[in-house]
């Protein structure tokens, strides 16, 4: 495959077999599979087991004609490129052909650099329908600006060294570490060192997807195979061709849907849902999640094979609570980054307020920190007193009687949290960084409602 062309799949439908021979001499060389059929009905029984990227079709052909079978195609859920030639073409039938849903249309006799430059054109099509499909998807789901592992501290040093030697290899990774740590971060500076860095990067949290949609949000759906789904549609598989899947929260899989990615990621094929035809992928997975994969797997709530696959590479990442050295390297990259966004004052912390930040435990990690400092923006001060004290009902201590037992300065900070919103846990738990589970388990453990 010719360097700078795209990893793609077509297939030639035209009756001569001249014409046929002569696109996929042209086209062989630098795509991934070149594919021919001398009339509708046999490309449509070669897309019935294949799945192809762009059809070049010939509108004369013997039985059914070009235009009708990719109105047909349309109507199944065919959502790739299609370019229809012709030697007999008028104003009327290149406007039916674009009604029909043709991508390009040219006219017979065409020289090599006009089909060349046709299939450019649909592949860049695609690439950017693909890209803004990945970013309303991701959109404001980075934690950070940037793919840098911000801190200077033993830990992580050497986690940085360990991506830089795992992101240029294709090997699936398993990422663990408490929730807020930074996960996403670490698998979006895999996929920036990685030769995939120009494809996209896809993510996907598996605990934000209900069970019943998530087949369908990863691998797709033909159009009618459930109630509501009138069209065909594209899953996550798909749209990270060539790039990066990342699967957070992957131990929210249910059990059923864990075997249908084993089989995925062990045959490099999807079935979307409803659909009998497999599509071939070219994706690096990186999964990640906050509980121990091991005991998941003793439980039986998670696939030991599926495990085994996963973490072929597996990193685990520190909780801020091991390497507070970093703290006011974070206050400064964070300060700097969220103050112009807010239209800010950056913020100017005294050595009592790090000190009182570098004393406390942040169940949250890194999120609960960006949180605290976005929050400390808006008020314009970081207010330490508020930070670590209890409403009176709760026998609030001093700001300048404030304990310096860790436990203690967690739970008076949870509790302030959690009386500034009046007790809503889902809200308290966004605003501390961790999830409504981990904030109940603490509640739990303090006999608290």
């Amino acid at each position: 495959m010719a360097e700078g062309w795209p990893y793609w799949s077509i297939l030639v439908v035209d009756d001569e077999p001249g014409m046929r021979n002569f696109l996929v001499k042209t086209l062989a060389p630098r795509c991934q599979t070149v594919m021919e059929a001398g009339s509708a009905e046999d490309g449509a029984a070669l897309l019935r087991g294949k799945h192809v990227d762009l059809i070049i079709l010939d509108i004369a052909l013997p039985g059914m004609n070009g235009v009708a079978w990719l109105k047909e195609l349309r109507e199944h859920g065919y959502t790739g490129q299609v370019i229809l030639i012709t030697a007999f073409a008028d104003l009327d039938t290149a406007i039916e052909a674009l009604r029909a849903g043709a991508s390009d249309f040219i006219l017979k006799p065409f020289r090599v650099p006009q089909i060349l430059n046709a299939v450019r054109r649909c592949y860049e099509s695609a690439r950017l329908a693909r890209e803004n499909f990945v970013l309303r998807h991701t959109l404001s789901r980075s934690q950070f600006a940037d793919n840098g592992l911000i801190g200077h501290s033993p830990q992580i040093h050497e986690l940085s060294q360990s991506v830089r030697r795992v992101a240029p290899v294709n090997s699936t990774v398993l990422l663990q570490g408490e929730s807020g740590t930074g996960k996403e971060l670490v698998a979006r500076a895999l996929h920036a060192l990685s030769p995939r860095a120009q494809g996209p990067f896809v993510p996907v949290n598996c605990a934000s997807v209900s069970p019943e949609h998530m087949e369908s949000e990863l691998f797709g759906h033909a159009k009618g195979a459930f109630a509501g789904a009138t069209r065909a549609r594209d899953g996550l598989f798909y749209y990270a061709q060539g790039g990066t899947l990342f699967l957070d929260e992957v131990a929210e899989l249910p059990l059923p849907l864990q075997a249908t990615l084993l089989r995925a990621l062990e045959d490099l094929q999807i079935r979307p849902v409803g659909s009998q035809q497999l599509l071939p992928v070219n994706v690096r997975i990186i999964a990640a999640t906050n509980r121990s994969l091991q005991q998941e797997v003793a439980a039986g709530r998670f696939r030991k094979d599926l495990y085994y696959r996963l973490q072929v590479v597996e990193l685990a990442l520190p909780p801020l609570r091991e390497h507070k050295d970093d703290i006011p390297e974070l206050v400064a990259h964070f300060t700097a980054q969220l103050a112009p966004v807010l239209g800010a004052v950056p913020l100017q912390l005294t050595p009592a307020e790090m000190d009182y930040l570098m004393q406390y435990d942040w169940p949250g990690n890194v999120r609960e920190l960006r949180n605290l400092i976005e929050r400390s923006l808006i008020l314009g001060s970081l207010n330490v007193s508020a930070l670590y004290s209890m409403d009176k009902r709760r026998g609030a201590t001093p700001a300048a009687a404030l304990p310096t037992d860790l436990h203690v300065l967690e739970k008076q900070h949870i509790l302030s949290v959690l009386d500034s919103v009046h007790g809503d846990k889902t809200q308290a738990a966004q605003l501390l960084g961790i999830s409504r589970r981990t904030l109940e388990r603490r509640c739990a453990e303090w006999a608290l409602s």
